[in-house]
């Protein structure tokens, strides 16, 4: 059955077997909002390590990772293993969120400014990024690994395949002979290059297309997530924490064998591939400036996300919330540090003449090679729990955000039945939905960068909710269409116009350390035809808005390394929507005085395991929301509202930095083994 052993298929239907059963065990919990959406709030600490251990580690991150390192060596990891740096902040960023005792994100816009349309605009912009971004992200990560599994054998090439493969072939070939090539082969490679920009050539060919894998996959996400919601989802993380351990480690071993032992890594991956952190040679790597640039990005968007407030609310207390968080992402990073080493061996076993075409196919094509019949059965399936989840999740805060904060407008009288029938309704939609944006996506690089900075003006925007008072209606509204246009619609929109796709400044391009051409300001630029050099540029994908800017007012963008451009990108995305979100706010009416009291009491306010407890100690803060005045670190009149730390606060964040710094330096030790093993 092309390549698939009746002992793996036997496993994967095992495995949905199971899937659709725990939906229908969970269904009967789901019979209300907080039951569909949030569990009850009765997760303990095992479950939101679970939760978060199972929502941080999907299959997205592994062929990332790999893909990265396969492309740019280890360095190429940072832009997922940067969030080591933010665990101690999530010791708090947890507990903020828990704390704030909503359901949903786009409800803090309504709690704290009072503006339920700037709630809605949230909730339908995020609902449709995370449908059109991660959920297509994880679609396409999930057919990536599976299409790369499964291929069909040469026999069965059509005239246009075998020309696809063949000259990938020719390509590399021509490549690793490149200093010795006549004037006639360097304009064939020049001619292949130009080809391969376009997309037309391939190393394998799928034994299926993405359409059908897209609604099979999608039907049975839906079928668990829409019976059982958030408990089903927490209930699958038990399994699907087993199967990452198991996909994450089994390739390791193997590859090692492949390759001959762990001594032929370092003679078969040059040595620069094993620096945690690049020097600037001119290639696109992820250098010191880079890093830094991805930490703040990281830090400032993470709190925009739609699924913060559907894992740390759903946590019995916020104690519990934090340790999940904290736990969970720490165990994320180990996992991480496998698949960079998974992304090393593919290096070892695919350079040369016998590179891949695509990069992000690495994975898929060492478990093909790799592991033999039940084994591979077994990658498939934890490449299938670890996106569900992740999808289910995604799926799960959009509806709660649709149901709440956009169909709740025009059904105000709704019953709990109702708006559990209407959330239902909504993840079926956005599962649809998710099919479509994959079928738009490619490039897994691509796709990871943009799910890095979608949520960045709106975690501006929280992170300014939850410490600046002076925050206002018509600045959060102003700073973020602004915002949103300038970092995240713009890019796309104005690359639209064949003008801007063809103008002779935004078709430049520099040449890398490798000799290659590279785009300055469009994710990529071709000839409109591959074959006459004379031909015309024009740009395609994304539109760097922020290097055109840095370019009008007199930055000589284009004399900058790539991985410098890629670095300016990431500043200037995070520092933008904070100038214009401040700058409005200053000029513009506060909210009433009374709702941000209210606000910040609450916020300073502990959250107690018990309901009626709980219940009880917000009753005492609505009476007297200055009760915890006293605890401010900037004194009672500040505008800023940052708290001094209690004892949780001050040992839970060292033991946070602690361990951060174990695992950097866990990491360095293993790739110096490496390096110098041979």
């Amino acid at each position: 059955m092309n390549g698939i052993h009746p002992l793996d298929l036997a496993i994967i239907v095992l495995y949905l077997v199971v899937v659709l059963w725990l939906g229908y065990r969970a269904s009967r919990a789901a019979r209300n909002q907080e039951g569909l959406f949030l569990a009850g709030r009765k997760l303990g600490k095992l479950y939101q390590f679970l939760l978060n251990f199972g929502n941080a580690t999907d299959a997205n991150g592994a062929v990332s990772t790999s893909s990265l390192v396969y492309q740019q060596g280890v360095s190429g990891c940072w832009v997922g293993f940067q969030l080591i740096f933010l665990n101690p902040y999530y010791w708090f960023m947890y507990a903020w969120f828990r704390r704030s005792r909503l359901v949903t994100t786009a409800d803090l816009f309504e709690d704290r400014l009072g503006s339920r349309r700037l709630a809605s605009f949230y909730a339908v912009f995020q609902a449709a990024a995370t449908i059109f971004v991660v959920i297509g992200f994880g679609n396409l990560i999930t057919y990536k690994i599976c299409s790369a599994l499964v291929v069909k054998p040469a026999a069965a090439w059509n005239a246009t395949e075998r020309d696809s493969v063949e000259g990938f072939r020719e390509m590399r070939t021509l490549e690793h002979e490149a200093r010795s090539l006549s004037a006639g082969s360097t304009a064939k490679l020049a001619e292949l290059r130009e080809r391969d920009a376009r997309g037309e050539l391939r190393s394998y060919i799928p034994a299926f297309s993405p359409l059908p894998f897209y609604v099979a996959y999608t039907l049975i996400v839906g079928a668990y997530v829409v019976m059982g919601g958030m408990t089903a989802t927490a209930m699958n993380e038990i399994i699907q924490s087993f199967l990452t351990l198991l996909f994450s480690a089994i390739l390791i071993p193997l590859g090692m064998a492949a390759i001959g032992g762990w001594s032929q890594l370092s003679v078969r991956v040059p040595a620069e591939m094993f620096d945690l952190l690049a020097i600037d040679t001119g290639a696109q790597q992820v250098t010191g400036l880079v890093l830094i640039a991805l930490i703040l990005v990281s830090l400032i968007q993470i709190n925009g996300i739609i699924g913060n407030m559907s894992i740390a609310g759903s946590a019995r207390d916020e104690f519990a919330a934090r340790f999940g968080g904290v736990a969970g992402n720490y165990g994320k990073r180990f996992i991480t540090i496998m698949w960079a080493f998974c992304g090393l061996i593919a290096l070892a076993l695919y350079s040369g003449a016998d590179a891949l075409a695509d990069p992000d196919a690495a994975w898929g094509t060492m478990s093909r090679q790799l592991l033999g019949p039940g084994l591979l059965g077994l990658m498939i399936v934890g490449v299938l729990a670890n996106n569900m989840d992740t999808v289910a999740a995604q799926t799960l805060s959009v509806s709660a955000l649709f149901v709440r904060n956009v169909y709740a407008h025009f059904r105000p009288g709704m019953d709990e039945a109702e708006a559990v029938v209407a959330g239902r309704w909504a993840m079926v939609i956005t599962l649809g939905f998710g099919i479509v944006a994959a079928l738009q996506m490619d490039s897994v690089f691509s796709a990871l960068i943009l799910v890095k900075t979608v949520s960045v003006p709106f975690g501006a925007v929280v992170l300014l909710m939850f410490f600046w008072r002076r925050l206002t209606v018509a600045g959060a509204w102003l700073g973020l269409v602004c915002s949103v246009g300038l970092n995240i619609v713009g890019p796309f929109a104005l690359a639209q116009f064949p003008a801007l796709r063809a103008h002779p400044m935004l078709t430049a391009r520099s040449e890398d350390a490798r000799g290659r051409l590279v785009p300055v300001y469009f994710e990529k630029v071709v000839r409109t035809d591959a074959i006459d050099p004379a031909n015309p540029l024009k740009g395609q994908g994304r539109l760097h808005t922020e290097l055109v800017v840095l370019k009008l007012v007199g930055v000589p963008v284009e004399r900058m390394t790539e991985s410098n451009r890629f670095a300016v990108r990431f500043f200037f995305d995070a520092f933008a929507p904070f100038i214009l979100l401040m700058g409005f706010s200053l000029v513009t009416c506060p909210p009433a005085q009374a709702r941000v009291d209210l606000f910040y009491g609450k916020m300073k306010t502990p959250v107690d395991p018990m309901p009626e407890l709980d219940q009880a100690a917000m009753a005492t803060t609505r009476r007297d929301p200055h009760r915890f005045d006293h605890t401010k670190l900037l004194g009672a009149g500040s505008a800023w509202e940052f708290t001094r730390w209690d004892r949780v606060d001050t040992i839970g964040f060292l033991i946070c930095c602690g361990a951060s710094a174990g695992i950097i330096a866990l990491f360095w030790f293993l790739l110096r083994l490496a390096a110098g093993a041979g």
